[in-house]
């Protein structure tokens, strides 16, 4: 008998195949093939004493063309006086300690106005911002006063207030108000209202709410609102000083213009404008200390 042949086996099952991943290639394959990560160009810091520098060039060509002027006779004295002149005329008043007086007088009424009106604005701003109800009854009223110009309340406040300090700082008090008004409402109602809710859901009151979120989140817009009400107290202390003054900046251009003393209106011209650019500049003070992220983040 002849034995039974083996049975035939399956054929056995292919072995599961592991896809192979290609390695990532070296970096000088990459260079080659253009393959390289994409890497951000940051702008360099610009050296403080170049920007200082670049900001001094627009009043210094001013300045040369006013004295080049002067010196050619194309401007007169009896039109405006030379820049030497004008500055004879500094140490002149600063001698006899009117320019001292003056500006300690002009500067604590354009202070206190700024004070009274920038609080006003900031807490209207915040109860119309925040507050449905305060908008609802606030809100088309400050709308309405705010188309005054100010200059217009000028015969008013005499009339109320008299020939006095009193009707001085409220003429600046309600110039500088609606600037802070506007910016200070409308920076609360952007704030993110998230987080709004997520405070008050941990229990926080309105208050609270408004101290620890609202102010900060609308940081940015409370500085752009007060950089405009000090630029604002300077242009009012001019009008307001013009209120049979008898003592202040105003008052020495008074005196300077019956004296035809062009040097010294001069001088106090550019006393204003040193005012409002000083205000701009503790604003700007203002935001580095206060907002530091902004100044590490901005191009220049």
């Amino acid at each position: 008998m002849t034995a039974p042949a083996p049975a035939a086996q399956a054929p056995a099952a292919p072995a599961p195949t592991t896809p192979v991943v290609p390695a990532p290639p070296d970096t000088a394959a990459a260079v080659a093939a253009g393959l390289v990560a994409p890497q951000a160009k940051l702008p360099a810091p610009r050296p403080r004493a170049l920007a200082v520098g670049l900001r001094t060039i627009g009043p210094l060509a001013l300045l040369g063309i006013w004295a080049l002027a002067s010196a050619t006779g194309a401007l007169t004295q009896d039109v405006l006086a030379s820049p030497a002149q004008v500055v004879e005329a500094v140490g002149e008043i600063w001698r006899n300690g009117q320019l001292a007086d003056a500006l300690s007088v002009s500067l604590t009424r354009a202070g206190l106005g700024l004070l009274f009106g920038a609080g006003i604005g900031l807490v209207l701003g915040v109860v119309t911002g925040f507050f449905r109800l305060g908008e609802e009854l606030l809100d088309s009223a400050v709308q309405v006063l705010r188309t005054v110009p100010f200059l217009a309340l000028v015969p008013l406040f005499m009339v109320w207030f008299g020939i006095t300090e009193t009707a001085k700082v409220a003429l600046i008090g309600v110039a500088t108000s609606f600037p802070m008004y506007v910016s200070t409402a409308g920076g609360v109602r952007n704030t993110d209202r998230k987080l709004i809710e997520a405070m008050r859901s941990f229990g926080l009151g309105r208050w609270a709410i408004v101290r620890t979120v609202v102010l900060p989140g609308a940081l940015p817009a409370l500085l752009s609102g007060l950089r405009l009400s000090m630029t604002l107290s300077v242009i009012a202390l001019i009008a307001a000083e013009e209120i049979n003054s008898t003592e202040g900046i105003g008052y020495l251009m008074a005196q300077a213009q019956n004296y035809s003393r062009t040097d010294i209106l001069a001088v106090c011209i550019l006393i204003y404008g040193v005012l409002g650019l000083l205000a701009d500049g503790i604003v700007r003070v203002l935001e580095r200390v206060l907002m530091p992220w902004r100044a590490q983040g901005a191009t220049r």
